[in-house]
């Protein structure tokens, strides 16, 4: 059951904000999607060996407390995220994101990049800060509403499927289903505002060092055309496709994304 492989790694609180560590060596610090959290990391907490991994809980997620701002932008999941590694001591981290994790990843690397070595962004969550403001309100308004009817059960069965490739193993549906299952409303708005107001392109510009963009062939939330064109406004950005894989590819093919990263990131 993977209820019991979570339960393995303890979760961590600080000042504010859960996670998950194990590992040591370099620091890489993963941030989780919209319909995660930590433990949607669980596969590389069991497998990803050479390196400090700590999987956080965005604010809202997980334990970790809500941020006191009612719609937030992705500075504010950035600024949570500077307090949280100052508290670590951790001034050297390579981040690897999914999706969302993708928008505070880059606001991050953007405030901060010296302490920033490099980031792997992995179907990445492009924000919908650049559309007309009246197709961004009708979106977001349109996914405040899906969590309100839905809840965190009906998304675990209704969303969370289309998440994943066909072909994926059965694993990774079921870790995607476990943590739309644990979702908190309250915390899932708040970060809707951040993708409503995110603007993934306008920050990369801001970095200038290594980006690794890679995105499943078969991704239908943030389909490659527009992962390319994130992969694009990096300086120094490349991008990969993962052939026959969907949109969390760290839970469908664990080990290609540990081969990217060993690759990128090495230990």
């Amino acid at each position: 059951m993977i209820d019991e492989r979570i339960s393995r790694f303890r979760l961590w609180k600080s000042k504010g904000i859960s996670y998950r560590e194990t590992g040591a060596g370099p620091a890489l610090v993963c941030l989780h999607g919209i319909g995660a959290a930590s433990a949607g990391w669980i596969l590389q907490l069991e497998t990803l060996k050479g390196y400090r991994l700590i999987a956080w809980d965005a604010p809202g997620y997980g334990e970790s407390d809500f941020l006191p701002i009612a719609e937030p932008r992705p500075e504010d999941y950035a600024q949570a995220l500077h307090e949280f590694l100052d508290r670590l001591l951790l001034k050297d981290v390579v981040l690897v994101a999914n999706s969302l994790g993708c928008l505070m990843a880059a606001a991050y690397g953007a405030a901060h990049p010296e302490r920033v070595r490099s980031m792997v962004l992995l179907g990445p969550a492009g924000g919908y800060g650049d559309w007309p403001e009246a197709e961004r309100e009708a979106k977001l308004a349109e996914r405040l509403r899906q969590i309100d009817e839905l809840g965190p059960t009906g998304m675990a069965e209704q969303r969370a499927p289309s998440l994943v490739a066909k072909g994926s193993p059965a694993v990774a549906l079921e870790i995607t289903r476990w943590t739309h299952r644990h979702l908190r409303p309250p915390g899932y708005k708040q970060a809707l505002h951040c993708l409503a107001h995110g603007h993934l392109a306008g920050d990369a510009r801001r970095y200038g060092k290594k980006v690794l963009v890679a995105c499943g062939s078969e991704d239908t939330i943030t389909p490659e055309a527009g992962c390319r064109k994130i992969a694009g406004a990096f300086a120094r950005g490349e991008y990969r496709t993962l052939p026959g894989i969907g949109h969390v590819p760290h839970m469908e093919a664990p080990d290609e994304v540990h081969r990217l990263i060993a690759g990128f990131a090495p230990r």
